[in-house]
């Protein structure tokens, strides 16, 4: 059983032992910092914060707890119940409100559940915010409300469609050619949030033949809810017996994206953020962004738009401050995220669809037949469960000495760039692991990559 607190929030398995798990108490006192350090940047006004979860059979009362304790500050809560994390994201600036509060655990298990915070802007913390927010949750001098100032709960369910809305009225998304391209569209929601808002997205898209898995928000994850291939054979097999033009795959959250083709085949979750950059890139000229965990696809893809591509390193937070800085047009994570700033600064399923639909209704084309348009890097990923005495620092510096001569960035973790790939391993922030991926022309050389770190870790 484990608890994780980190600069983006808490995460953790519910039950069990204070301090070791997401217990009540750790949610209250966590809860409570934050609400403490949103007030604080508002002082002499009334703060709001945007509360909503996905479908984790936890969550109603993680949400609840979350939402008295938000009470007890003096602060209203605009709860919008079940919903996306990108959808919680828009609400925050929609709504003016000072903050944000997602309960989820994104791709973990359903005995797990997180607290992932925004500030008001409805984008991640910063690594600086994230550590005075951890301060004050090792604080005991946290003041509450007198009984007459405490905070409201506004319930607000309007979210879903507004965050269609918005994404139906962008300018790259033909709702039209969808529309005229006649569609047929299956889609595994993990009985997750994604089951209330995905199949309305695709009606305002206008996809009429929508053949949808795991549909009820209940939390019962029917398979392991990361969207990878191995994780994916039911929805393969329904893509092709149904006669599907293509299938979609969203995590517990709707961050995430992965696609289908209509032969069964896997489009890679690698290649959903190469894919819809190549559209947004045929019609916006622009630079790109992805963390250095990702395929270099995506910047072979950029220079051939005549653009500029630029690695961050692993993080939501961290592509998003390389956007920025480079004026991307598209950016996002090799996982399936799409980050598309005319929308706002934050991966979403519901517009990666979208544009994933325009970009195969212009192409006229078949989803595997447009897969086969893109360089075809193999990417390995490993991960290797570790304890708390695991010596990173260690490893990093046999590595390095390993791959002298090679080019080494070590901005997050440690990555390799060789003659013909890379590799990278790094500490994860969200689970006791660390995650190794290595990229190559070939499966047989990145295994190779990944084969001489797993030697090394071995020993360590």
């Amino acid at each position: 059983m484990t608890l994780i607190k980190s600069i983006s929030g808490i995460r953790g398995t519910i039950g069990g032992k204070t301090g070791e798990n997401l217990t009540p108490s750790d949610i209250v006192k966590f809860t409570a910092a934050f609400g403490i350090w949103v007030s604080g940047r508002n002082p002499g006004s009334k703060t709001a914060i945007v509360v909503g979860r996905d479908g984790r059979s936890s969550g109603k009362m993680v949400q609840g707890i979350v939402n008295s304790t938000l009470q007890s500050l003096g602060i209203d809560v605009i709860d919008l119940g079940l919903a996306t994390t990108p959808t919680v994201e828009l609400a925050v600036t929609g709504t003016g409100s000072q903050g944000g509060i997602i309960l989820t655990a994104s791709h973990n298990p359903a005995n797990w559940n997180a607290l992932k915070l925004l500030d008001n802007t409805g984008e991640f913390l910063s690594e600086k915010q994230g550590l005075e927010v951890l301060e004050l949750t090792a604080s005991d001098t946290l003041n509450y409300a007198a009984y007459d100032s405490l905070g409201r709960i506004i319930p607000d369910n309007s979210w879903n469609e507004k965050h269609i809305g918005l994404v139906t009225r962008l300018k790259l998304v033909d709702v039209e050619a969808i529309r005229k391209a006649g569609f047929k569209v299956a889609v595994d929601c993990i009985n997750s949030v994604g089951g209330i808002i995905i199949p309305m997205l695709l009606k305002n898209l206008g996809v009429a033949d929508i053949i949808i898995l795991n549909g009820e928000p209940d939390g019962n994850f029917s398979h392991n809810p990361e969207p990878l291939p191995e994780n994916l054979e039911e929805i393969a097999g329904l893509v092709v017996r149904e006669k599907a033009d293509v299938g979609f795959v969203v995590d517990p959250d709707a961050d995430r994206l992965a696609i289908i083709c209509e032969d069964g085949s896997m489009f890679g979750e690698e290649y959903t953020l190469v894919s819809v950059s190549d559209y947004v890139l045929s019609k916006t000229p622009g630079n790109t962004v992805s963390n250095m965990s990702s395929t270099r696809a995506l910047r072979d893809i950029t220079e051939k738009h005549g653009a500029e591509y630029f690695a961050s390193p692993v993080g939501e937070v961290n592509v998003v401050e390389e956007m920025k800085k480079r004026n991307a047009v598209i950016g996002g994570e090799g996982n399936g995220g799409i980050i598309y700033p005319e929308l706002h600064y934050g991966r979403d399923a519901l517009a990666g669809i979208a544009l994933f639909l325009s970009q195969l209704a212009s192409a006229g084309s078949t989803c595997s037949r447009l897969r086969k348009t893109y360089p075809g890097y193999f990417i390995t990923k490993l991960k290797v469960q570790i304890d708390d005495q695991f010596d990173f620092d260690k490893l990093r510096d046999d590595i390095k000495k390993l791959f002298t001569g090679y080019r080494i960035d070590l901005r997050d973790g440690i990555r390799v760039d060789t003659e013909s790939g890379w590799v990278q391993v790094r500490k994860s922030n969200t689970e006791p692991i660390i995650r190794i991926y290595a990229e190559g022309p070939g499966e047989s050389e990145a295994n190779s990559l990944a084969g001489r770190i797993i030697d090394i870790v071995k020993k360590h």
